[in-house]
């Protein structure tokens, strides 16, 4: 009966590892895309002459900027976008690690509790 609650734990531990996977895969989705959106964005500004003036969204507002500044903070944002990024990945990393162990451990006291039955 113990073996039992503690492979009910592993499995529940499993579980709740595979929800964080899924959170961090999404969030990871969300980033690129912004990533994308910030690429494009550079692109265009790129082709801008530095003092032309521009227009960038805050929240539900237009407000007018000079390209240079426009192109600096999307650089600013990119750079915490990728080091987000870069962190998500290791957390990625590191449940995908502890899923794989989680996976054997479950799969061999599964094996043995039915070689024990």
């Amino acid at each position: 009966m113990a073996e039992n609650e503690e492979i009910q734990k592993e499995i529940i531990r499993l579980q709740n590892f595979e929800r964080q996977m899924q959170a961090v895969m999404m969030q990871k989705q969300q980033i690129q895309v912004q990533l994308g959106e910030i690429g494009l964005a550079l692109e265009e500004l790129g082709k801008a002459n530095e003092e032309e003036e521009v227009y960038k969204t805050i929240g539900n507002v237009m407000i007018k900027s000079s390209a240079k500044d426009a192109k600096s903070e999307l650089e600013e944002k990119k750079t915490l976008m990728e080091g987000r990024m870069k962190t998500l990945e290791e957390q990625e990393g590191k449940l995908r690690g502890e899923l794989q162990r989680l996976q054997k451990k479950l799969q061999e006291e599964m094996g043995s509790s039915d070689e024990a039955s």
